[in-house]
């Protein structure tokens, strides 16, 4: 598989919420970095971080437009959406869609690191906001 069809391959179980399909394709070293900068280190603990965020973002989805590839480094450009969920109930007030960008380093097939840029103020405003 090239670069770019391991990012694609990695997109489409985010999209469905396989969190065993997603681990298969990290590194054991995987690292996440976050649009704020943090960095989140091993296969097992973003493991539980997607968990974590499809039980707060059930429907999450990454939308790809475009997409580029320098070697081993895949750039993914598009939006990101979903409805964050106070209690397991999806409300259309809290539905938000940002564009976002995402950064992947592939190395002997498996996801090394995976880099997002995004607004993270649509989901923050939507969690400020409180139950209805």
């Amino acid at each position: 598989m090239s670069a770019i069809d391991v990012a694609l391959r990695f997109v489409d179980r985010i999209n469905a919420r396989d969190v065993d399909g997603m681990v298969a394709l990290m590194s054991e070293r995987h690292r996440f970095v976050d649009s704020g900068g943090e960095e989140h280190v091993g296969r097992e603990r973003m493991r539980q971080g997607w968990e974590q965020y499809f039980r707060m973002v059930p429907d999450y989805r990454v939308e790809v437009d475009e997409s580029f590839a320098a070697g081993s480094i895949v750039v993914l450009l598009g939006t990101a959406r979903g409805t964050y969920s106070r209690d397991g109930t999806l409300r259309p007030e809290d539905a938000w869609s940002t564009p976002a960008a995402w950064r992947a380093a592939i190395s002997g097939g498996c996801v090394e690191e995976w880099r997002v840029y995004a607004d993270n103020e649509p989901i923050r405003q939507r969690m400020a906001d409180g139950p209805p």
